[in-house]
């Protein structure tokens, strides 16, 4: 199969859908993802990054997001009392089609739907997006200090490649080590099964939203 650039266009699944983001849906994310929580494991350059006004989000939202290059969605919930509702967002970048190669990153959600079936059926649809598409290997990595999203990765099927040692600045001026995975066209079939059951156990159910108390705890 001749790779080819995978189509920037609404992914729709049972729970979420995913959807071009545009620059107008800024203060919706940043009601959803704009906690220190979110930051605190290397998102955004880590805390440091962290923004705590609409303003200040903005201008992060602008220059963070690969907005011209990739395929950047945003995250929204189908179904129940709040369908519509923005709860993230997910980029499918780094395409790079002559080497059939993608890259799944800048994903962030609203603490009230971590441990739902949005991040595993987010996972589903971009996957399937960027096989469908030909590409036969894409990555996704972590902070290698982020221990929740090495773990999250690892559940999804992805293979661990190693540590790239002082990959990137952090926010703050010290320098990242990234924990890199990947997926290649040959364990798309195992991989999607294994997304397929871990949603099937979530039922049929629209996705409810956690308590989130004031301190941020969940």
């Amino acid at each position: 199969m001749t790779a080819s650039r995978p189509a920037f266009a609404p992914l729709v699944g049972t729970f979420i859908r995913l959807d071009p983001m545009l620059k107008s849906d800024i203060p919706a994310l940043f009601s959803a993802i704009g906690h220190p929580e979110i930051f605190a494991g290397g998102y955004g350059g880590g805390p440091a990054g962290y923004r705590d006004t609409l303003d200040g989000f903005t201008e992060f939202a602008e220059s963070y997001y690969s907005w011209d290059s990739g395929n950047v969605y945003a995250v929204r919930l189908i179904g129940g009392e709040h369908d519509g509702l923005l709860v993230g967002t997910t980029t499918l970048g780094d395409i790079d089609v002559p080497n059939e190669a993608g890259h799944i990153g800048w994903t962030a959600y609203d603490p009230r739907v971590w441990g739902t079936a949005v991040n595993p059926e987010a996972k589903l649809l971009l996957l399937g997006s960027a096989f469908d598409a030909g590409l036969g290997r894409v990555k996704i990595q972590a902070d290698a200090l982020n221990e929740r999203s090495r773990a999250a990765i690892l559940k999804l099927g992805a293979q661990f490649e190693g540590i790239f040692r002082r990959d990137r600045p952090r926010a703050d001026g010290t320098w990242r080590d990234s924990a890199v995975f990947s997926i290649i066209v040959d364990e798309w079939p195992i991989v999607r099964n294994g997304l397929e059951s871990r949603l099937a156990a979530f039922g049929a159910e629209p996705v409810a939203l956690r308590t989130r108390q004031a301190d941020g705890t969940r």
